[in-house]
């Protein structure tokens, strides 16, 4: 045996050292993909409070660092098309005649766009008053929460554009809500069983392409 191991010494070093440089390329990789997942950010569009048409849309940083919400879209889709707006800026309005007793409104009360800390959450009203608040943007009248005469609404999808961290580029997510009829009421359930993220490089720079459209018509 000894004799056998002197006589291939150099091979089994070779072998042996060749053995260790696999495993720690290995676990090198390993922990790579664990620091990019970490890195990666995480944001998760859903109801709240409700799970019908009524429920909050609440949004959710499950990142590892503070995120910047810079832009919300929503996409309204009907039997007559989609409506898309911006709905970063509150709906509500302050004025001088405001009550006395009503605290001074800050910056907080007039937009969602802010940072948003690692495991924090808001709320952008509830997708009624999205739904309401699209249709009043095109002139669609409605009946409670359903258009007048045959027009239906098929889905609502709020789309997030962000800068996370130290990053150059921005990231977005998004997330679509069917809607349906039930019994004379509007069900609101998710398309997709989790938040789609927009993070490639196609997908960043389609969302660069946006702010600049978005910058435009403002």
């Amino acid at each position: 045996m000894f004799e056998w191991l002197s006589r291939y010494d150099a091979e089994i070093t070779v072998l042996t050292n060749v053995g260790t440089l696999v495993i720690w390329l290995v676990y090198a990789q390993l922990l790579y993909f664990s620091f990019r997942r970490q890195r990666r950010p995480r944001l998760i569009i859903n109801r709240g409070k409700k799970k019908d048409i009524h429920a909050l849309c609440i949004i959710s940083n499950m990142s590892a660092e503070p995120i910047f919400i810079q832009h919300i879209i929503a996409e309204l889709k009907t039997s007559d098309g989609s409506i898309i707006m911006d709905v970063t800026d509150r709906q509500e309005a302050y004025d001088e005649d405001d009550a006395p007793s009503r605290s001074t409104p800050t910056l907080k009360d007039s937009t969602y766009q802010g940072p948003l800390n690692p495991g924090s959450f808001v709320h952008i009203d509830s997708f009624s008053d999205l739904i309401q608040r699209l249709a009043c943007e095109k002139g669609i009248e409605l009946e409670g929460i359903r258009p007048k005469g045959e027009a239906t609404l098929h889905s609502l999808t709020v789309r997030l554009i962000c800068i996370y961290g130290s990053e150059d580029h921005p990231v977005g997510a998004e997330r679509c809500f069917d809607i349906h009829d039930q019994e004379g009421e509007c069900g609101l359930v998710p398309s997709t069983w989790d938040t789609r993220r927009l993070a490639s490089r196609w997908q960043r720079y389609k969302l660069r392409k946006y702010i600049r459209q978005l910058s435009a018509n403002a």
